[in-house]
């Protein structure tokens, strides 16, 4: 960092892991924000499946130095992939999904998100342990729906 900042909050170490990722995504600028969001809120691992451009790895922290980047050509191969003993969380405006004020993460977690146009896809939807929505009638922008996540899952572990 170039720079002192007098009140930085550091997070703290929390147990357990997390990593968070997009399925089908379609801006290359909402992965360098996640990616940058995700090294900042101490996520260990980021995921892209079923990609629809050409991936281009540009952020100005340099985050794919600090948090590697996992690519699936779909579904199938990631869920083979998952973490043992992990969760998969979905984040999704669904019936089914748990609003994120009341929701308490899991340990081991692996957050799942729509694509900008699209969302979750059915098949997505069905493997998930679990689904969760942010507040709000309409959907977020990706990034910022995942940075929320993050955030909210450090703020509830008790590392900030």
């Amino acid at each position: 960092m170039s720079k002192e900042y007098p009140n930085i909050i550091v997070p703290k170490e929390v147990r357990g892991y997390c990593g968070i990722g997009v399925e089908a995504i379609c801006s290359r600028r909402n992965l360098g924000t996640l990616w940058r969001s995700a090294q900042i809120l101490k996520a260990d691992f980021i995921f892209l499946i079923n990609i629809r451009y050409d991936t281009m790895r540009t952020d100005t922290m340099k985050s794919w130095k600090h948090i590697p980047l996992f690519e699936f050509s779909d579904f199938d191969h990631f869920y083979d992939a998952l973490p043992k003993a992990s969760s998969l969380v979905g984040v999704e405006l669904d019936k089914r999904s748990v609003p994120l004020m009341s929701y308490k993460h899991p340990q081991r977690a692996v957050y799942l998100l729509g694509a900008e146009d699209k969302g979750l896809s059915d098949k997505a939807l069905s493997k998930c342990d679990e689904i969760i929505q942010i507040p709000g009638e309409f959907s977020l922008n990706v990034s910022v729906a995942g940075t929320i996540v993050l955030y909210d899952r450090l703020t509830k572990n008790g590392a900030l």
